[in-house]
């Protein structure tokens, strides 16, 4: 890893209070919704987020929601920890993401883009799974925006902008131009802040899913076959989703229940 890399992980602020009590409440077997409630009302900006996603079109609420304890009721404790731990990480980090082709606005709607389909397709597999997918799949980009800086701080916005409007294989541009990929600049950015080592280990391993650890493995195939069908340069691309589609078949899932959510996202959301 480039050494401007590292020195930018080492410089990173610490999580928020609020994030960090979050992370604890959720960790605890016995903690309720309220006490998770109470926690998130502390924070305006955590609420303001937990309600835009709560009245999105993504999620698809019979109703509005206006209260702090209806959205973490409808939302539960794990997609609750994940909007608000997802928001409060992209809020520290200065994002410019020329270098992708993309807005700061469309990284963060693909970021949202890639945890719903993880839900959706995957709470057809295992519940559970889902649940500590999702998270992950919220975040598995963060290291994009590390990169970008590295990459307008070196003056190669164009060049590099060049190679990834035009490549199907994003990590292997990254790696040409700054010796690492995302998925591991993103692992080291939240070993850097303590998060638990299966979260870390599934991310690190998400370009690369037949190395992972047996334990993250399927884990980290999923985040890969997910950010396959929404490439930050592609997103929800016909030959983006024929890619996802190939691999998760190849992988024995029934692929079509992940072509069905797909079409669904598709119609629901219309033009990324």
């Amino acid at each position: 890893m480039k050494s401007s890399i590292i020195e930018s992980i080492k410089s990173l602020p610490p999580l928020s209070k609020t994030i960090m009590e979050v992370n604890r409440v959720c960790s605890d077997e016995n903690a309720t919704l309220a006490e998770l409630a109470k926690v998130i009302e502390k924070d305006p900006m955590i609420v303001a987020n937990l309600f835009k996603a709560a009245n999105s079109p993504l999620y698809n609420f019979n109703e509005e929601i206006h209260s702090v304890i209806q959205a973490v009721t409808l939302f539960g404790m794990s997609m609750t920890r994940s909007i608000a731990v997802g928001h409060g990480v992209k809020k520290l980090l200065n994002v410019d993401m020329q270098p992708y082709g993309i807005t700061s606005e469309k990284f963060a709607k693909i970021s949202e883009l890639q945890a719903n389909l993880m839900m959706r397709w995957y709470a057809h597999i295992d519940q559970k799974k889902a649940d500590e997918l999702y998270l992950a799949a919220f975040l598995q980009e963060t290291g994009k925006i590390l990169i970008a800086s590295d990459v307008i701080q070196e003056d190669e916005t164009i060049s590099f902008q060049s190679e990834i409007e035009l490549t199907n294989n994003i990590p292997q541009v990254e790696k040409m131009y700054v010796d690492v990929t995302s998925a591991e600049v993103t692992a080291a950015v939240f070993k850097h802040w303590k998060f638990e080592r299966k979260f870390i280990k599934m991310i690190e391993f998400s370009d690369t899913p037949d190395e992972a650890p047996l334990n993250v493995q399927e884990y980290a195939r999923a985040l890969h076959i997910v950010k396959t069908a929404l490439p930050v340069n592609k997103p929800f691309f016909e030959q983006s989703i024929n890619f996802a589609l190939r691999k998760a078949r190849d992988a024995g899932y029934e692929y079509e229940i992940l072509e069905d959510e797909i079409d669904d996202m598709i119609d629901e959301i219309g033009e990324i």
